[in-house]
């Protein structure tokens, strides 16, 4: 039983004892079965603690043993009952006994009782049984939607969900009386209460609202006085005083003595009279709040308090400029009240970290996943619980204890299923004392227990606009994925990065597959094919032109090359002197240095592959160059790839794609193609501007010849000499009339040209620009964009740089190689930047703040940041992101009174002192007069 001392009030009157049950043997009249449960014990009469042990330590025989010790028999002598005595004996029953139900008296027979029944007694018995049973208890632990009621009658502890009370339960407190059914869970089958409702005395309140100041404070347990407060009130020229406890204030504040409040007057059973409801008006000192801007508009915005889960309006005078307070903004704010809301008023700026609305342990948890996010959704689709995961852990006291997250509290987005393993830390909400588990990580040993079916693959498609990508696999066709759905934290995902996964369907009406729980492996793991023989010596009898100098690839509609549209070759073979099937092989399972041709001699390994068990020459080799140019002439492949050029060519990176690039000559009057697989080096090394040196291969294609870029690699900076230098220091302002064509792909022109300003058009000159002559190579110039340049010794602009409005703002979030700023171009629509655009490649965090360029492409309409320069660190404590969703299912009190203006008030008439006699004309309630 519970020590609370609400105990000692359901304890039941002394009704009887047993030796009063024995002096009932001498009655009269016998009470039958219908008698005694239409009796007064049908309106809950209940026995004292004595009486309730005594019954529960006799036996069930001892109540048929005289006052002398000696038997009676019940067969000959009955028990008789008087219903007239009974009802008198229970007149000393209060107001709770008859709130409070009591199974039919059927449940009290003891052996030995003589009754007498009758039909109507047996009917009334069956529907006494089938009733349902109201019992009583205390509550005793409150979370932030459910809680736990310790019984009155018996030993136990029922759970009850927030949707089973009945009123409001912002005014549910521990240690309340309720009354309630014990149901049991149709999906648990364990017992759980329902139709809970407050037990409380009869208290009455007032309908309106009264206002009044406070006297006297309330003085914390232990301090010694009275703990109670005290309100002042006029009524009628009278002054009144009236009582107030901790549990009477709305809000989290402290009433000061002078501080004007409103409350209701409430009465109780017993007459007494005492505030209830009492609201902060405004306070005699004005009391300092703290908070963090999550909302803001051009003239009002919210702030998320610090002291209770709640946002509170502001407003910026239209005095102070919008620039002034920053989403995310630490403030501090003075609070009143205006038309019964709440408002911030003389709000201050704090220093970043100031507020802080969590604490988050340093100990690592350990736990097992027992609800995620997706069986909550659909088990209870339209619940608006912020935190609907749960996570079993075992305690520090080694007891097992169930806590919450929601869909932020995870270091990634990636799937979580039932019963993983994971760790985690423990966050405690400061205002509510709310915990939640945070900082969610998925274990390795939950794929080891799981027994799931990991497949393997490797990474081929990014595409960072939709932040989705596609993995080349083993044994299937080409899945998508999410980037959340990469586990590893520590490294970003590129191209060719292999990787283990689990495929799932992405739903019910679509047979379309997706990987998830996606991981690294190391280089090396992933095996497409497997080896059946090794170092076999081979003919090419057709060879395959070579993909990598190809200008255009045909991709498949996930964007994967199609092996069905990539070129390749024949070999013939022999193996232990048997003449085998021609086997294929691609240019990608060859040396790009040294492709064979027709009647090479090669050696090569016989691989299966595992999806489609095809045979497949990998890892071929040139052996010797045409060891018969006569034989197997029939099979001789028309090339259609002319010599390469041998001469090496020098130039600059100028446009940098998802796979392929163009290469800006030394005479910067055109560009040359290039694909990444020609590319001696990373391609994630290269950067616009960088000089490089290549071959020309040309082919012959459907649209004539084309040339493209072969055997590319990175030179050391200052390799390549300028072959012009900036001789005059002046520096000329202009505007750009016409971009480069790796901005705009449909001009003819390569160079962009600027035309200088000047007072005179006649005098204006124009000048071509390229790569080498900007500043900032990844700067997106474009047509009218203001500049200021320098002209070379061939007429040439140099150093060259845009003339663009430097802004500031912070980092609204950081996902791999892309971002979002807390700037809004569009409505609802944060501002788009890639990772590559920030100075000096520094890493960003969300909340750091920025200074950055606006940057909007005139062909797609789409705007992006650039030239991103980190100011300083963004505060060590941000606002929790779970609570922006907590907080939008809250609802804002609209119960107040809303003026709307329909017209504006006409002034005072400009040839006359004060309004026309029109002005003051009758009408109609509710009729606008024009």
């Amino acid at each position: 039983m519970s020590n609370n001392p609400q105990w000692k009030s359901f304890q039941p009157p002394l009704i009887m004892n047993s030796d009063s049950l024995l002096e009932y043997k001498s009655m009269a009249s016998p009470l039958s079965i219908n008698d005694r449960n239409s009796g007064p014990m049908m309106n809950g009469p209940s026995y004292n603690s004595n009486s309730v042990n005594h019954f529960q330590q006799q036996p069930y025989h001892s109540f048929i043993l005289d006052k002398n010790g000696s038997n009676n028999d019940f067969s000959s002598s009955t028990s008789n009952f008087s219903a007239s005595n009974y009802n008198s004996s229970f007149n000393q029953s209060s107001n709770l006994m008859a709130r409070k139900k009591r199974p039919p008296m059927s449940m009290d027979i003891f052996n030995g009782d003589s009754v007498s029944l009758s039909s109507n007694t047996s009917n009334s018995g069956y529907n006494n049984v089938n009733q349902v049973t109201r019992e009583t208890g205390i509550i005793e632990k409150l979370l932030h939607s459910y809680g736990f009621i310790q019984c009155c009658e018996r030993q136990a502890r029922l759970f009850f969900h927030f949707s089973q009370f009945t009123g409001n339960t912002d005014h549910l407190k521990i240690g309340d009386p309720v009354e309630f059914e014990m149901t049991y869970d149709r999906r648990t089958g364990k017992p759980i209460a329902s139709s809970v409702t407050k037990i409380a005395p009869e208290v009455v309140l007032s309908e309106e609202r009264v206002t009044g100041c406070v006297t006297t404070e309330l003085r914390t347990e232990g301090s010694g006085g009275d703990t109670q407060g005290r309100i002042s009130y006029e009524n009628r020229g009278e002054c009144f005083f009236l009582p107030y406890n901790k549990d009477d204030v709305e809000g989290n504040v402290t009433l000061r003595c002078g501080d004007k409040v409103s409350f209701q007057i409430a009465t109780n059973a017993r007459g007494n009279l005492g505030a209830s409801h009492v609201r902060l008006e405004n306070p005699a000192q004005p009391v300092n709040y703290k908070g963090v801007i999550c909302s803001i508009k051009e003239t009002y915005g919210y702030i998320e308090r610090a002291d209770v889960v709640k946002e509170i309006f502001f407003h910026v005078p239209e005095e102070e400029s919008s620039t002034k307070f920053q989403l995310g903004d630490d403030v501090e704010f003075n609070i009143q009240t205006r038309q019964g809301k709440e408002v911030a008023v003389n709000m201050r700026i704090l220093p970043p970290g100031s507020v802080v609305f969590e604490d988050v342990c340093d100990d690592i948890m350990k736990g097992q996943v027992l609800k995620t996010l997706e069986d909550s959704a659909k088990s209870q689709p339209q619940a608006s619980d912020p935190l609907p995961g749960r996570i079993r852990y075992r305690a520090a006291d080694h007891s097992e204890e169930e806590i919450p997250f929601g869909d932020k509290d995870q270091i990634r987005n990636y799937t979580l299923k039932h019963g993983d393993w994971v760790q985690f830390r423990i966050a405690t909400d400061r205002r509510d004392q709310l915990k939640r588990a945070t900082q969610i990580s998925l274990m390795s040993d939950s794929f080891e227990v799981s027994g799931e079916k990991r497949e393997q693959g490797v990474i081929a498609v990014l595409n960072d606009k939709t932040s989705t990508g596609f993995i080349d696999c083993v044994e299937r066709e080409a899945v998508k994925f999410q980037y959340s759905e990469v586990i590893d934290t520590d490294r970003d995902i590129s191209v060719g990065d292999e990787v283990e996964f689990t495929v799932k369907q992405e739903s019910f009406m679509s047979n379309e597959k997706q990987a998830i729980r996606v991981k690294h492996m190391e280089r090396g793991s992933v095996q497409f094919e497997v080896i059946l023989e090794s170092n076999v010596t081979g003919t090419v009898v057709q060879p395959c032109d070579s993909v990598r100098s190809s200008p255009s690839k045909s991709k498949s509609s996930n964007g994967l090359e199609s092996d069905s549209n990539e070129s390749f070759g024949w070999i013939c073979y022999q193996s232990n002197g048997v003449k085998k099937p021609l086997i294929k092989y691609y240019a990608k399972n060859c040396d790009s240095y040294k492709l064979p041709h027709a009647n090479d001699q090669v050696t090569f390994n016989v691989s299966q592959v595992k999806r489609t068990k095809d045979l497949l020459a990998t890892n071929v080799s040139l052996v010797n160059k045409n060891i018969n140019p006569t034989t197997n002439s029939n099979h001789n492949h028309t090339n259609n790839t002319k010599n390469s050029n041998s001469n090496i060519h020098q130039g600059y990176i100028a446009a940098i794609k998802e796979s392929f690039g163009f290469i800006e000559t030394i005479t910067h009057d055109r560009e040359v193609f290039f694909h990444y697989s020609n590319l001696h080096g990373d391609p994630s090394q290269l950067e616009l501007g960088l000089e490089v040196e290549y071959t020309v291969a040309y082919k012959n294609s459907a649209n004539g010849t084309c040339k493209s870029a072969e055997n590319v690699r990175i030179l050391p900076k200052g390799t390549i000499k300028p072959d012009a230098t900036v001789e005059d220091e002046t520096v000329y302002d202009g505007v750009v009339v016409r971009s480069m064509r790796s901005v705009n792909p449909d001009q003819p022109e390569y160079s962009g040209l600027i035309r200088s300003n000047s007072a005179d058009d006649a005098e204006a000159k124009e000048y071509e620009f390229n790569i080498t002559s900007l500043v900032n190579k990844r700067e997106l110039l474009q047509a009218n964009d203001p500049v200021q340049f320098q002209v070379d010794s061939k007429g040439r602009a140099a150093n060259l740089v845009a003339v663009r409005i430097k802004r500031r703002t912070t980092v609204d979030s950081v996902k791999g190689t892309i971002g979002f700023l807390s700037y809004e171009v569009e409505e609802g629509k944060k501002l788009f930047f890639r990772t590559t655009e920030v100075n000096d490649g520094v890493p960003l965090q969300p909340g750091d703040q920025v200074e950055f360029f606006l940057v909007t492409n005139q062909r797609s309409g789409r705007s992006s940041a650039c030239n991103i320069t980190k100011v300083k660190d963004g505060p060590v404590e941000a606002r929790p992101e779970r609570l922006i969703s907590r907080l939008r299912t809250v609802s804002i009190d609209d119960g107040g009174p809303k003026l709307t203006v329909i017209r504006q008030p006409r002034g005072a008439d400009n040839n006359a002192k004060g309004f026309s006699a029109d002005a003051r004309r009758p009408r109609a309630p509710g009729v606008i007069l024009e």
